[in-house]
């Protein structure tokens, strides 16, 4: 498989202030593009990042296939690159590409693919923080009529990146709106998901809040998943989570967690959890720890629950909590070969 290969003529990395990258804001260099059509790909290609020409006419502008993954690379302290769960975040792509009747991508495009552009870009992977890597996929027909596009194009970019939340999480319980339904497209990663989650988000921060936490649509009661992670609460020393289903997205930092918690002597469940629970346990001091999990965030500590006029305060003093200090320093140990990874979860580039 060829990838041909048309390198920056001025990096811009001199520009890029390491000490303030933020999150999502600075790109690297290149991206890798590649194209399909009726099954076939072709004209596979890293080229420098910079603006796409598209027809007013393009199909995923009106129809809404496009779907995008999230994933990071990581610098070891021996100067290595490795790369978290790449696999999975391709089997987690295809299966949004299957709901949205969308062509499934190759392994040998997407890895390799993948891979040569780390490693083209490999100094924009930070020594305190990492690289995170935006695969994005979208139907590329320019023709109007709702139907299956016949082409598509994979793009895959990559932004040095920090945390995604500089503070603890300060959560609101959604209780008008829904993100998802039964037999539709939560579990997927597409872009409606998130365009639909907008107005609360926006909503909750004008009211003091950073993060949603949305709840079942029929009973408006079970907890499904925060604004862009999977949520986690410790209760009676059990750390649970809501089981993956049509409306949650399956975490594959979730995954991880889970695996982690279960193989090293920690509690940990997956069940229906309803808010009235979480609220209950929280007068009662039975909740200790709360947190979201995902890629960009990896393990955000809750610090206020919000919930029809009462709130919940957890303590701010994380080194007493047990569970999230666990899985945030052995994932941080795995991801930077710092262990052994018993899993398989880390590919070096």
């Amino acid at each position: 498989m060829e990838i041909r290969i048309d390198r920056t003529s001025s990096s811009r990395l001199p520009q890029v202030d390491f000490a303030n990258l933020g999150f999502g804001s600075v790109f690297a260099d290149h991206m890798f593009v590649a194209d399909c059509l009726e099954g076939q790909w072709y004209d596979l290609r890293i080229v420098p990042f910079g603006e796409l020409s598209m027809s007013p006419g393009l199909s995923a502008l009106h129809y809404g296939q496009t779907i995008f993954e999230g994933m990071k690379a990581y610098r070891t302290p021996e100067g290595e690159i490795t790369i978290f769960r790449l696999s999975d975040h391709l089997r987690r792509l295809n299966r949004s590409a299957e709901r949205l009747c969308m062509q499934a991508i190759p392994p040998q495009v997407f890895e390799e693919g993948l891979k040569q552009l780390v490693r083209l870009d490999a100094d924009w992977v930070p020594h305190n923080g990492s690289l995170y890597i935006r695969p994005i996929y979208f139907a590329s027909d320019d023709q109007l009529g709702v139907h299956a596009s016949k082409s598509y194009r994979l793009i895959i970019f990559s932004s040095p990146v920090t945390t995604y939340y500089s503070t603890n999480l300060l959560v609101q319980v959604e209780t008008n709106h829904v993100r998802a339904t039964d037999g539709g497209i939560g579990y997927v990663k597409t872009a409606g998901n998130y365009a639909r989650s907008l107005s609360a988000s926006q909503r909750a921060r004008a009211e003091g809040f950073n993060v949603v936490l949305w709840l079942d649509s029929i009973n408006r009661q079970f907890i499904e998943e925060y604004s862009t992670m999977n949520a986690f609460f410790v209760i009676d020393d059990v750390a649970v989570t809501p089981p993956t289903s049509g409306t949650i997205l399956e975490g594959i930092t979730r995954d991880s967690m889970i695996r982690l918690l279960s193989d090293n002597g920690y509690k940990v469940t997956q069940r229906e959890i309803a808010i009235d629970e979480v609220m209950e346990a929280g007068r009662t001091g039975r909740l200790t720890e709360a947190f979201g999990t995902g890629t960009a965030a990896v393990a955000a500590p809750v610090e206020r629950i919000h919930y029809q006029g009462e709130d919940i305060f957890l303590s701010t003093d994380h080194s007493k909590w047990p569970v999230l200090s666990f899985l945030r320093k052995r994932l941080d140990d795995i991801r930077t070969r710092q262990v052994a990874d018993p899993y398989g979860w880390v590919s070096v580039v």
